[in-house]
């Protein structure tokens, strides 16, 4: 269960919510809806430990965001090109999501064995990552550019296979389509939807749009 606890966060001197309290879990799918400026960026931004609210926390299971390591919580902004190094080519941002994950070969088989390691450069060939980035429409030629040499549609592409590889338990989609086409804000969201499904994944999503709003939430949380 992901948890905020009695939540006051203020920003530039303007309080957006105060003793506030939700809860998210796993399978779910949660709309955050507010009108413009009331605070529902700032909400993800806390909930995924971006961002420390004044009173009150966020918890996972009854335990705090970790301060090191892959957050059960990973959060997509609407913004891609702030998200991205621009000095790492978009393998190596990748990487990054897969480095802490210490997966091992075999995971999910067999107990009582212990399988060899696997370096991030392996997990990113391994069939289960090709298959994301494949059905994310990622192109292996745009793995050795940089931010700046993608579109904002191809950068956010990245950014979402980079949180689904960091193998969150819960999603936060802040806005993560509205600068795309119709087209790709399909493509993306059946990954998506497909990805929480297959992983009992939480999605938490901020969307001004009604129907695609209406397609997606099991539930609906005001602000």
């Amino acid at each position: 269960m992901l948890e905020a606890r009695n939540l006051t966060v203020a920003f530039d001197g303007r309080v957006l919510f105060e003793n506030l309290s939700l809860s998210i879990a796993p399978g779910e799918r949660v709309q955050i809806a507010a009108p413009s400026g009331a605070g529902k960026t700032t909400l993800c931004r806390v909930l995924a430990g971006y961002l420390a609210p004044q009173a009150g926390k966020v918890l996972v299971d009854g335990a705090p965001l970790p301060k090191k390591g892959p957050c059960p919580v990973q959060l997509i902004g609407q913004h891609p090109e702030r998200a991205l190094d621009p000095r790492l080519r978009m393998e190596a941002s990748l990487l990054e999501a897969l480095a802490g994950q210490g997966a091992n070969a075999g995971e999910g088989g067999h107990r009582g064995r212990r399988a060899p390691k696997r370096s991030p450069r392996e997990s990113l060939s391994e069939s289960s990552t090709a298959l994301l980035l494949e059905a994310l429409g990622i192109q292996s030629r745009w793995l050795a550019r940089y931010p700046h040499e993608l579109s904002g549609g191809e950068m956010q592409r990245f950014c979402i296979a980079r949180a689904l590889l960091a193998n969150p338990r819960y999603l936060i989609a802040d806005e993560i389509s509205t600068m795309l086409d119709a087209v790709t804000q399909a493509q993306i969201w059946s990954v998506l939807l497909h990805q929480a499904a297959q992983r009992d994944l939480g999605l938490i999503f901020v969307s001004h749009s009604p129907a695609l709003a209406s397609r997606l939430a099991t539930r609906v949380i005001l602000l």
